[in-house]
């Protein structure tokens, strides 16, 4: 299933992907650091949520409580949690 999901406290306003079981990919950011959240995309694409929360959940950005990275990980948790109620 794809998703859309809005960032809190970042340069990205939003991140989109699909959710396959556990499994992500088709990662898009909109808005943020263009190069960087590109490469983000390619190198966890195919990951399960808990791999992508183990690399990236808890990184932050300058001074921020988080960062686009760390919204990535809150967002396919936030996804998993909400495709398990459904089912």
């Amino acid at each position: 299933m794809r998703y859309d999901m809005p960032t809190e406290i970042v340069c990205a306003q939003m991140i989109s992907f699909d959710l396959d079981d556990n499994v992500v990919s088709n990662i898009v950011f909109t808005g943020g650091c263009n190069g960087n959240l590109k490469a983000i995309s390619k190198l966890v694409d195919g990951w399960t949520v808990e791999k992508i929360e183990q690399y990236l959940l808890g990184n932050l950005c300058g001074r921020k409580p988080t960062s686009c990275a760390d919204q990535l990980a809150r967002a396919v948790r936030k996804a998993y949690e909400q495709e398990k109620k459904g089912a």
